[in-house]
């Protein structure tokens, strides 16, 4: 469109639904109305009643830019900066695996098979009304391992208010990042990020005192990888991919020692590839694990490997 054209939310958005489906990708309504959420700051329901509305000169720059930026195969959550992570919003960055839909179910069947308290029962009202925590919530301790960008760390504290966390990860450049998550959603208190091989980190004293070791680790098989679609490969570090053969590589060597980091009835719950789960299921309990079970993620496959230590 040119410059001195007068760009209405409508005229620009179908202009970038065409833009992008000359440039290939898979679904141009959706990234267009992303898109045009992002630069204009409205919800994309609202973009809908808002048609006719003029683009600022500012809200058109910005636009141009990520529409070219998309163009190129850039994922949206890359171009905003941001993902929603279940009821939380985790600022994103190049290097690190991007957030999907799928470990939030990771998640779910970790509370579930918890059998954590409700939360609201364990809340008063202040003499001014605000929300105060019952100190009888009892405290949920928990590994992150592999936290990446710290969605899964600072999803469990935000919705566990006594969950005490750690988040472990080896990538200097997702370290950072869950660091600047932890802060973003004021989780400092709750949350503490350390840099670990796997469990390395944890140290004796505390191994045998964790509730739930909670992993969403390269699980993608090598083979597999090089067939995973360009938004993903060429935009997800291959590390946080890159589970070996069968993809259980990673999953094989802290299996045993997140045994050890447990506290007896302890919960394991990982994200693994959908096709070698009952591979991974059959190791949990050579490794000593009981009512290990298998999950599946919200297109139905299976996902997520739950499993607990003996009493």
């Amino acid at each position: 469109m040119a410059d001195n054209d007068i760009w209405t939310i409508k005229a620009a958005l179908d202009w970038t639904v065409g833009f992008l489906e000359r440039k290939g990708d898979e679904n141009p309504r959706l990234s267009a109305e992303w898109l045009m959420a992002e630069a204009t700051g409205l919800t994309r329901i609202e973009l809908y009643v808002n048609f006719e509305r003029p683009l600022s000169l500012d809200e058109r720059a910005v636009l141009r830019d990520f529409v070219a930026r998309r163009g190129k195969g850039e994922p949206l959550q890359l171009i905003s900066g941001k993902v929603p992570f279940r009821y939380i919003t985790v600022l994103v960055a190049p290097g690190v695996l991007i957030p999907r839909p799928e470990t939030e179910v990771l998640v779910s069947e970790a509370f579930a098979e918890l059998k954590l308290p409700r939360v609201a029962d364990h809340v008063t009202a202040g003499e001014e009304g605000e929300e105060i925590l019952s100190p009888d919530l009892p405290e949920l301790k928990v590994v992150d391992l592999c936290t990446g960008s710290g969605c899964i760390a600072c999803s469990v504290a935000s919705e566990y208010p006594a969950a005490k966390v750690v988040a472990l990860d080896i990538a200097p450049e997702a370290l950072e990042l869950a660091q600047k998550n932890v802060g973003h959603l004021d989780l400092q208190e709750r949350v503490e990020v350390r840099p670990s091989d796997l469990l390395s980190a944890i140290a004796p004293e505390e191994r045998g005192g964790f509730d739930l070791v909670i992993s969403n680790p390269p699980y993608v098989p090598s083979a597999v990888c090089e067939t995973l679609p360009k938004e993903v490969s060429d935009w997800d570090p291959r590390l946080a991919l890159d589970g070996g053969d069968d993809g259980l590589d990673l999953f094989r060597r802290f299996v045993p020692d997140a045994l050890g980091c447990l506290k007896p009835g302890g919960v394991l719950a990982v994200e693994l590839f959908e096709g070698h789960l009952g591979q991974a299921s059959d190791y949990a309990k050579q490794c000593g694990f009981e009512q290990v079970r298998i999950a599946h993620d919200l297109t139905g496959r299976p996902r997520v490997l739950v499993a607990r230590k003996p009493q």
